[in-house]
Formats: C-alpha cells, structure tokens, sequence
C-alpha cells in the first residue's frame, strides 16, 4: 500500500481528503492508501454526537465527524493513521479490520519497547490500565477509512478536560512509557510496514 507522510495538517481538511479517496476506491479505484498526519489541536466525537467534555469551554475546536466512537483530542505529538481500505475486495469483516489495526500498533509498540494489549470490549490499545491509542473507523460502500490516533510526546493535559472516549482510565504517551525514538514520520513508516505486513499474512491476495 502506498503510504504518504503529511506532517501538521488541520483536521477538517484531512477528513474531506479521506471522505473522497473513499469514495474513489468505492467507485473501482485500485489504489489503496495509507495517510499519515498529526493535527492541529482539534477535539472530535463521533457520528452519534456523544460529548465527554469536563467543563463548558475547552482548549480547542470541537467538529463531530463520521467516524465511530466517542469524544477524544487529536494534536501535536499524536501519530493519525488513516487506511483507506476496501473491505469487500479484501474479503474482511469490520471486527477483523479492527482487530487488524489494534495488532499492527501493538507490534510497533513492541519493536520501540513498550508492551501494549487490546483490552475486551474497548477498541484501541492499551498500556496496562492507560490508554495509548485511540481507534475510530468509518465503512461506506464497503470501504474503511478514518483510522488510529497514537499518543507519541501529546501533552497530556489536552485530555484532562474531557473524558477520552468515555472512559476513566487516563491515557498515556509513548514518550512516558520510556520510548527512545519519537519521530512521527520514522514511526508512521514504522506503523505502514507492521500493518502491511500483517495485511498481507491475512489476506495475501485481495
């Protein structure tokens, strides 16, 4: 899959980039993707609406998007993965994709030294009772798009002022959990190749 590295990019703009490039591979367009970003400060909720917040302003914009899942923050120091995937050509279910992208952070997570877990019942990954990657996914015509947000040098007290994703349990940083490499374009290729790899295992001829 053909991964691009975008740097700083305002989500909106990012959101509207994956809406259409769905909708290309939904329409026959052979070429899946994989963006790469981290954001301007943005906090988002899902498409049911579900509002987390702790206190009536908060430190940034809020835009509620397509994506599944509840409220959570997305900004500097935060690694998005955005597949866009085609589900139907590759013979996946929505489960599978998911648990596909839980295992591919996981992996990278271990290669920086950092043991990581999916926890039952809650998308994302997990590092003991901490969360350090978010997991919201949108499918149309049969094609995911939207992805993985993962927490690198992000600030902490841009969640402090929500409930992230509705839970109680705080989030954590790579940078926290002792990680010697933190640069987000070195471990979005990093991230590319764990879930390529893990693709290809699965499902070697789409």
């Amino acid at each position: 899959m053909q991964q691009h590295w975008l740097g700083r990019q305002p989500y909106e703009m990012m959101w509207q980039r994956l809406q259409a490039r769905a909708a290309q591979v939904a329409d026959g367009c052979a070429d899946e993707i994989i963006f790469s970003c981290e954001h301007e400060p943005v906090y988002t909720t899902g498409r049911r609406g579900i509002d987390n917040r702790r206190q009536a302003q908060l430190p940034a914009p809020v835009v509620q998007s397509d994506r599944g899942g509840e409220m959570t923050f997305h900004g500097p120091g935060q690694l998005m993965l955005y597949p866009v995937m085609d589900l139907r050509r590759r013979q996946l279910g929505v489960k599978a994709y998911v648990q596909l992208l839980e295992a591919s952070c996981i992996a990278l997570l271990a290669d920086c030294g950092i043991a990581a877990a999916r926890r039952c019942g809650f998308p994302g990954v997990w590092v003991g009772e901490q969360k350090i990657a978010a997991l919201g996914v949108r499918v149309a015509r049969g094609v995911a798009y939207h992805g993985m947000a993962l927490n690198v040098t992000t600030d902490p007290a841009w969640f402090a002022a929500i409930q992230p994703c509705g839970l109680q349990s705080g989030v954590t940083t790579m940078q926290a959990q002792g990680a010697q490499s933190t640069d987000l374009s070195d471990l979005a290729a990093a991230w590319t190749r764990q879930l390529s790899s893990q693709l290809a295992a699965l499902n070697p001829t789409p």
